[in-house]
């Protein structure tokens, strides 16, 4: 991992943030460590008729390693065919910022997977409504709200999150 590379890649952040117009959305995390990605995805067909990722946004509760993973990944992953995008793993979607070290290797993993749930919930989206099977969940509108109100298991005990505009001035 080029501590420089994640650096730029915070400086300059991109894609953050919910997407409204989204026609997938996948969410995967760790109550464990609290470290969480959110992946929003908006399709498209290209002049051959193949479903393209049009664009990519993403929010994330973690360290800054899967922000930039998650930022880079949204960048790389735009325009491309959603079968091309299938095939990528944690490793190339985080290529950009050089090999990842094992301890950070889960956040590549998180943002793969969070990528992962959108392209099967965008692939629940595309079957005539009598091929579905019903599992799709229905898209929250930010992460946060996945956990508002929420007591979240942590190593050693509970954590509660609260929303900063919750929190009283003292």
């Amino acid at each position: 991992m080029d501590e420089e590379k994640i650096q730029q890649a915070m400086a300059d952040l991109r894609n953050q943030g919910e997407m409204a117009d989204a026609d997938a959305v996948g969410t995967v995390g760790s109550p464990e460590c609290g470290d969480m990605v959110r992946m929003w995805l908006k399709f498209r067909e290209d002049e051959t008729g193949r479903k393209v990722i049009d664009r990519a946004s993403f929010q994330s509760f973690g360290c800054q390693t899967a922000l930039a993973v998650a930022s880079v990944a949204t960048e790389m992953i735009a325009g491309k065919p959603v079968d091309e995008v299938l095939e990528m793993e944690a490793a190339e979607l985080s290529r950009p910022l050089g090999a990842l070290p094992p301890m950070k290797m889960h956040c590549g993993q998180m943002v793969e997977g969070a990528l992962r749930e959108a392209l099967a919930a965008g692939e629940e989206q595309m079957l005539p409504e009598s091929n579905r099977s019903g599992t799709a969940q229905p898209m929250a509108p930010t992460l946060i709200d996945s956990f508002s109100g929420q007591d979240v298991p942590a190593a050693g005990g509970r954590i509660r999150i609260v929303p900063l505009d919750d929190v009283q001035e003292s």
